[in-house]
């Protein structure tokens, strides 16, 4: 006999179903528009606070640190308090650490308020799905995912426009500012018309783990590291640099360890037993520090470089996005008939080549000439890539696993992510003050973009080489819909 009640089944089409929809994509589309708007700012982040590149790698890597530390734990405290509580829990830490960001008197509270950002992200990204999937009728299930993401979509697409918006208008703190309202609406909805999961009855497999050392230890490692490559281009090799980085990797070793030996971990080690997971997660840390280190420079060539107001800057990356929302579903149903394998080859070669017509981009720029060709060419290319990503991750799983396996796949993208905007500026050679010189930020600018399009080259490789039709193509995303440039969606997987 379980020892919970069953959740209440809510229809998609009553007043009370609309309301858990406006919610979910409420939440989880805050985490969204934060995690694109605020690149467009950082120029005059910059200015404003008077830092070097250094800062604005950590205004983008605190809340990236904590966001892929804890995001496998957020969904398991859900799992273990119950969902609708985690959730209003963290859209509620998110909007006060939002505030935090928006008065910021200097760089070391901004990057702090980040940091609490991220944890506030990693409660409620998780959590906004779980709601839906806990409180919706069976029927109506499938429905609710494909609106979450859907309308999540348009929130991540049109956020460097609104970034840059924001920024030419009441100041770049209104980018962090903005989710207050939004937090203000959503919490009173989400206390008033989602129903309480009860925890303590029966879980998916994977789920509900409670895995505190794990979620530490990861965060930690990762941070070490970071810290060393963003430290590397002003202290050389040096004890500050060194140090950390040991440390960093020793944790990451201890990570491995803890996980391995716990009963119930929060990353169960096994499911890299199978080769097709494992496969496509590598192709994912490739493919995603590509993207990352892209969309965390090209705002700033630009700016800096080409002189573009933020505004122009936010709306120049739309093709990109909004490509990717228009054409994520017609490209997964395509890759369900072909395979995984040639649209994962594909997909990041043409990113690639988008990225290498980036570094014809300079002083003097033209957008219709000189940017959008790049833009069009890299949103096709992540067009093929993103959905067969995700379908191929959840179809190397068992069907019970199919939820971990997508939010194992995200913390891993947001991971490459945070370790490509540390590590690009070094192997580009960016200096500290690199980017209030245009000359020779365009330089750096163009190294940086082979670097990018040399791990999509290695991504596309390793997917020709590895990724087959999965052997058990039984579970398929629910998420059709999808133009995140951070993380492939998180999706619970339909059978």
């Amino acid at each position: 006999m379980s020892d919970s009640a069953p959740a209440p089944a809510v229809r998609l089409g009553t007043p009370t179903g609309r309301a858990v929809l406006l919610t979910a994509v409420l939440g989880s589309g805050m985490a969204m528009l934060d995690s694109t708007v605020v690149n467009v700012a950082l120029p005059h982040i910059g200015r404003d606070l008077g830092a070097d590149l250094a800062v604005l790698q950590w205004t983008v890597n605190a809340y990236m640190l904590t966001l892929a530390g804890l995001l496998l734990l957020g969904g398991a405290l859900g799992d273990r308090f119950g969902r609708r509580r985690v959730f209003v829990i963290g859209v509620v830490w998110f909007a006060i650490a939002s505030l935090l960001c928006g008065i910021a008197p200097h760089a070391g509270v901004l990057i702090a308020a980040r940091a609490l950002q991220g944890v506030g992200g990693a409660l409620l990204t998780p959590g906004s799905l779980a709601l839906i999937q806990s409180v919706f009728h069976p029927d109506d299930r499938a429905a609710a995912v494909g609106a979450w993401s859907g309308l999540g979509g348009v929130a991540s697409a049109v956020g460097p426009f609104v970034g840059g918006w924001l920024v030419d208008g009441p100041g770049w703190r209104w980018v962090f500012l903005i989710n207050l309202p939004v937090a203000a609406v959503c919490v009173p909805v989400a206390l008033r018309y989602v129903p309480e999961t009860v925890p303590g009855g029966p879980r998916p497999e994977g789920r509900g783990r409670f895995d505190v050392a794990g979620a530490a230890l990861g965060a930690l490692a990762l941070g070490g590291v970071t810290y060393a490559l963003i430290a590397a281009p002003d202290h050389g090799a040096s004890a500050s640099v060194i140090i950390p980085a040991v440390v960093g990797l020793g944790l990451g070793v201890a990570f491995v360890y803890v996980e391995g030996r716990r009963a119930d971990p929060m990353l169960p080690l096994e499911i890299f037993s199978v080769r097709q997971f494992s496969a496509i997660n590598v192709v994912t840390l490739f493919v995603y520090a590509a993207f990352s280190g892209f969309f965390f420079l090209s705002v700033l060539q630009l700016q800096v470089v080409v002189g573009w107001s933020a505004l122009e800057a936010g709306t120049a990356l739309l093709p990109t996005t909004v490509l990717m929302l228009l054409l994520s579903a017609q490209s997964g149903r395509l890759a369900q008939r072909l395979g995984p394998r040639l649209p994962l080859t594909v997909g990041p070669l043409l990113c690639a080549v988008g990225m290498a017509l980036m570094t014809r981009v300079g002083a003097g720029a033209v957008y219709w000439r000189d940017v959008l060709p790049a833009l069009v060419v890299l949103g096709l290319g992540m067009v093929a890539l993103v959905a067969p990503l995700t379908s191929t991750v959840l179809a190397s799983v068992d069907v019970a696993r199919a939820g971990l396996a997508s939010g194992i796949n995200n913390a891993a993208a947001r991971a490459a992510g945070l370790i490509a905007v540390a590590a690009l500026p070094l192997l580009a050679g960016m200096g500290p003050d690199v980017y209030r010189d245009p000359v020779a930020f365009s330089a750096t600018f163009r190294r940086a973009m082979f670097w990018c399009a040399g791990s999509l080259l290695l991504g596309a490789v390793l997917a020709w080489a590895t990724v087959r039709r999965a052997g058990r193509p039984v579970c398929h995303p629910e998420c059709e819909y999808h133009c995140g440039v951070s993380s492939p969606p998180l999706d619970p997987g339909d059978v």
